[in-house]
């Protein structure tokens, strides 16, 4: 008998039924009242959750959402300090000079992230327009300090502090007004659990007086400026908005209110620790390290003698779908993503089924060790 599929990649990530029924609803008029109603509300609600001043949510990607972010905060010929601490952040290169901005990069090796002490001396050297951090690199599995660098940035009158949120809003602690972030980018696929197709976006004060004095710039569909009215009054046009998966995501907020956004960050940071614990009672290694780990997905380094391709087949027979490594890391580890809306009873199985296909593959394991360690740790 073939086994269900779990899907547990860093994203898109498994969609409950509440949310699905939200994305089969019979499609209605954008301008229709209830739509627009719901709509405010839903942009309304991420303000306030998120303590941001202005929150955008417009059709397009997690990428679309860092373009967004460029585009109202820099122009040709500023300079901005880049953080990265892997694939994800070093995407911001290409994006800044394909915009003429000036790239100052401070990077990582892989699974560790970059020292408070090295920030703080690029700020004092020299002068940025923006400083950029990718809070979770979903290609190391690492987690920034993004409150201790919001924290230094905000000394810096004229300078904007972007963090992508992509793979952590809504799974890990993100407070636009407290952390000092000016402008914090995000999808609706990950943490949100919803289908992949909405740009999610909070600024500051600090980030719509940048955009203000940048003028007319080059890019109309990205513009906060053209976005802003209709996200004030929804009745208005600019661009056709995606009716159901608008609804879709005030789904989403409204499971997260119900759970409470800081039991739901808590919730993510025991869970990860506790399967983090199970993975490596079963021999295999977290690329991230202690304290730096990330509450929405783990990169596992293979035990010896455990191959990639090999290793993912079987674990996909077994009933898990899991995700490849990138960069230097192809091939020495598997990405296993836990965020969004996923419970107990799907991480119990899929540790399960991990025990079951180390076993395929030849190792000496010892039923339920991950499993009751998982248990052990997140139940008491």
């Amino acid at each position: 008998m073939k086994n269900n599929q779990l899907v547990m990649i860093p994203g898109p990530t498994p969609v409950v039924r509440s949310i699905m029924d939200q994305m089969a609803r019979e499609i209605i008029s954008f301008k229709d009242v209830e739509f627009v109603n719901d709509f405010k509300e839903l942009v309304l609600d991420l303000k306030e959750m998120w303590h941001a001043e202005e929150a955008f949510v417009i059709a397009g990607t997690g990428t679309m959402a860092m373009e967004i972010a460029a585009a109202n905060s820099v122009k040709a010929g500023d300079k901005v300090l880049l953080i990265s601490h892997g694939y994800f952040g070093d995407r911001f290169i290409d994006l800044f000079q394909r915009r003429g901005v000036i790239v100052d990069l401070l990077s990582s090796e892989w699974g560790k992230t970059v020292s408070i002490e090295e920030i703080t001396k690029k700020l004092e050297e020299n002068s940025y327009k923006a400083v950029t951090i990718t809070h979770v690199d979903t290609a190391t599995g690492t987690k920034a300090d993004i409150e201790t660098v919001g924290k230094i940035v905000s000394k810096y009158d004229d300078t904007v502090f972007i963090v992508d949120g992509v793979c952590a809003s809504a799974g890990e602690r993100e407070y636009i007004k407290e952390m000092n972030i000016d402008v914090l980018l995000s999808c609706s696929q990950k943490a949100f659990g919803v289908s992949p197709g909405l740009a999610i976006l909070w600024a500051s004060e600090k980030a719509m007086n940048r955009r203000e004095s940048m003028g007319t710039i080059i890019d109309s569909y990205m513009d906060f400026l053209k976005w802003l009215p209709i996200m004030k009054d929804p009745m208005k046009y600019y661009g056709t908005p995606p009716v159901n998966l608008i609804w879709a995501l005030k789904e989403s907020v409204r499971l997260i209110k119900e759970e409470g956004l800081e039991n739901r960050y808590l919730r993510h940071a025991k869970d990860a620790a506790a399967i983090q614990i199970a993975l490596e009672s079963m021999g295999f290694g977290i690329l991230a390290e202690t304290g730096s780990r990330a509450s929405t997905l783990s990169n596992v380094l293979y035990p010896e003698e455990i191959f990639d391709v090999d290793f993912r087949q079987i674990l996909s027979e077994e009933g898990v779908v899991v995700a490849s490594g990138l960069g230097e890391y192809s091939g020495k580890l598997f990405r296993l993503g836990h965020m969004g809306n996923i419970d107990k009873h799907t991480i119990v199985s899929t540790l399960a089924a991990i025990e079951r296909t180390l076993y395929r593959c030849g190792k000496d394991i010892d039923f339920g060790i991950g499993v009751g360690i998982y248990l052990n740790e997140v139940m008491r």
